[in-house]
């Protein structure tokens, strides 16, 4: 079924990033997976490809495209080349700069902004801890008042760009007798003295997309760090984990047909019994269902960019796409291993690095169990 979510502008970069991606991301891809980590080079391509610079005001170096729509093309020519771009660049881009260009004074967006969308600043965002998961009410790094400034304490694990990145936006507890109401947020220069990382973790999935865990200890950051209002940051991160989810929800199809493409180009030429497997019925049944799995999942998640494009997408809908999609792409890149055989389990097939990579995503971004309770709150059962 033909797509009607993107026009002739749309499409025009869609095939530069594409061109991009392909000349100087995917020869690289295997050096990328082997250093456990994106290349600063390809950050400042992106940049210039406009990727990093989309929800950026050209008086700081972005294009401000103002429609979420190149968004969501961007991250899905990501995630075909692996699941590990599209969350790197994805949250450096699409998750953490919206924080700094809503939120921030004008000396930390003239600090920050043109060097994220020139990709010489990598950002990353710091919400998970080790002890908290799911439940960012009751996280424990706190930050309290210094005379003007700031004292930051505590840590974050499973930060994704956290080894490399230059700027990072943190939730820290402002008030300690509230829950919720006591989270404020600030964006934090990563040179500050008292900014440790940890090593990068060693994740089942996604080598490439480097994550670790964070420390701050005494970190003393400026009065204007403070992104917003204090003890308000957990109603912001609230107002844009939708964007956050359906990012995740956009990238899970693209990775799952980019990876059933070719394992139907496989099925075609892969020989057993004196022909294609793909002739074979029960595998000629599976790839039907998966193929139609996906067209009808996409038409959801077209849906659902197009509903926040025009500021109309609701969170329990967000939930929904990232839930969903997950699932759909975890079961159909399970069959797709299994249409592979033997190959389909060596790590050398981009079928095995794409079945590991999208375990995760039934995790993050909120488990699909969350997913599933924010839209049964909707439900006034």
């Amino acid at each position: 079924m033909d797509r009607t979510l993107y026009s002739t502008e749309h499409d025009q970069f869609r095939s530069s990033v594409r061109d991009y991606l392909a000349r100087d991301v995917l020869p690289n891809a295997e050096q990328y997976i082997e250093d456990k980590l994106i290349a600063r080079d390809v950050w400042r391509g992106l940049g210039e490809q406009g990727v990093l610079g989309l929800e950026i005001p050209e008086e700081y170096g972005g294009g401000e495209a103002g429609d979420y729509r190149f968004n969501a093309l961007a991250q899905e020519e990501l995630a075909a080349v692996s699941m590990a771009f599209a969350s790197s660049v994805g949250i450096d881009f699409d998750i953490v700069t919206p924080y700094i260009v809503d939120l921030a004074s004008e000396a930390q967006k003239q600090q920050w902004l043109p060097r994220i969308a020139s990709g010489e600043a990598v950002a990353a965002i710091g919400m998970t801890e080790p002890s908290v998961g799911s439940d960012l009410a009751n996280l424990k790094s706190s930050a309290v008042r210094s005379g003007d400034d700031w004292i930051l304490n505590g840590s974050k694990t499973f930060i994704t760009n956290g080894y490399t990145c230059d700027v990072a936006v943190i939730a820290a507890r402002t008030n300690p007798e509230q829950r919720s109401k006591g989270i404020s947020l600030f964006v934090v220069d990563a040179s500050l003295p008292g900014f440790e990382r940890g090593r990068k973790l060693d994740k089942v999935g996604q080598p490439e997309a480097d994550t670790a865990e964070l420390f701050f200890d005494d970190v003393r950051l400026p009065a204007d760090s403070l992104l917003g209002e204090v003890d308000r940051g957990f109603i912001a991160m609230m107002e844009k984990l939708p964007q956050e989810r359906l990012g995740s929800a956009v990238t899970n199809v693209a990775h799952a047909k980019q990876i059933l493409g070719e394992t139907i180009e496989y099925a075609r030429e892969r020989k057993a019994f004196g022909q294609s497997i793909g002739s074979f019925q029960n595998t000629k049944f599976v790839l039907a269902d998966l193929v139609t799995r996906i067209e009808v999942t996409q038409a959801y998640i077209d849906q659902a960019v197009a509903a926040h494009a025009d500021g109309k997408l609701t969170a329990v809908d967000a939930a929904k796409a990232k839930y969903f999609s997950a699932e759909v792409q975890n079961a159909v890149l399970d069959s797709c291993v299994q249409v592979f055989g033997g190959y389909g389990y060596m790590r050398e097939y981009r079928v095995a690095r794409a079945w590991m990579d999208a375990r995760v995503t039934r995790i993050w971004a909120g488990t699909n169990e969350i997913m599933k309770e924010i839209i049964g709150r909707s439900l006034d059962l």
